[in-house]
């Protein structure tokens, strides 16, 4: 079976599962799905904006490049300013989720938006 004709299909699906997951991330923010409403003018609040927005672009591919690199970046800061400086591997600084993120959103930001996209049309 060659998987190779599968892509098309699946990488659109990665992209739209990690935008929307990314937006539930930065919902939280907003006090959404159980969590806790962050001051809009505080680090916290840059990253509700740039997980929320930047989430919903890349779930229906729009301006997906950049919203990709932007978030990545986001992820990284997040990383080194909060979790880094409790230990350096992930595992141990609960920096998991930020990291496989980041490089997520790396790939995507290389990449673009793909099928299912407005970017496409």
């Amino acid at each position: 079976m060659n998987v190779e004709r599968l892509s098309p299909y699946v990488y659109p699906l990665f992209r739209i599962v990690f935008g929307v997951l990314f937006l539930c991330h930065g919902l939280q923010k907003f006090g959404v799905f159980g969590g806790h409403t962050m001051p809009l003018l505080s680090r916290f609040g840059v990253a509700a904006c740039i997980e929320t927005f930047g989430g919903a672009l890349i779930a229906i591919g729009l301006f997906t490049r950049a919203a990709a690199f932007i978030a990545s970046g986001e992820m990284a800061f997040a990383y080194f300013l909060s979790h880094f400086p409790r230990g350096w591997l992930p595992i141990q600084n609960q920096g998991e989720a930020a990291v496989l993120f980041c490089f997520a959103f790396l790939y995507i930001s290389t990449r673009g938006a793909g099928g299912l996209s407005v970017d496409r049309r």
